[in-house]
């Protein structure tokens, strides 16, 4: 198995949780979740911080954009993310390429004032 390296605050977070073998996150019964089991309970849990809007899909695309849009490359987004082909990754590397261009393009828009 490959381990990855573990953001501190999330390492500080399972080093201070009473984990299982290679699960930290468990059932009222004490048992892993299923990921479906799991997408249901972050339901719950993101409407009860009232955060309706949030999905685990879309926690995980918003990690994917926050990481491209912080020059993260394709493989590092497969690395992180563990997706195994740059067609998942370049729909977020593309996005951040085009707004950075973007940005700087914008004063393009408006000629030079002499």
């Amino acid at each position: 198995m490959v381990e990855i390296p573990v953001l501190p605050v999330l390492q500080k977070t399972i080093d201070e949780t009473p984990i299982g073998n290679l699960t930290f996150l468990v059932t009222e019964f004490n048992k892993p979740f299923t990921t479906n089991g799991l997408g249901n309970k972050m339901r719950d849990w993101c409407d009860q911080a009232s955060l309706f809007h949030c999905t685990t899909h879309g926690l995980r695309k918003a990690g994917a954009t926050i990481a491209a849009e912080n020059g993260a490359t394709d493989e590092e987004l497969m690395a992180i993310f563990g997706w195994t082909t740059k067609n998942q990754t370049t729909t977020y590397t593309k996005k951040a390429r085009r707004k950075k261009m973007a940005a700087g393009a914008m004063h393009k828009l408006v000629p030079e004032q002499k």
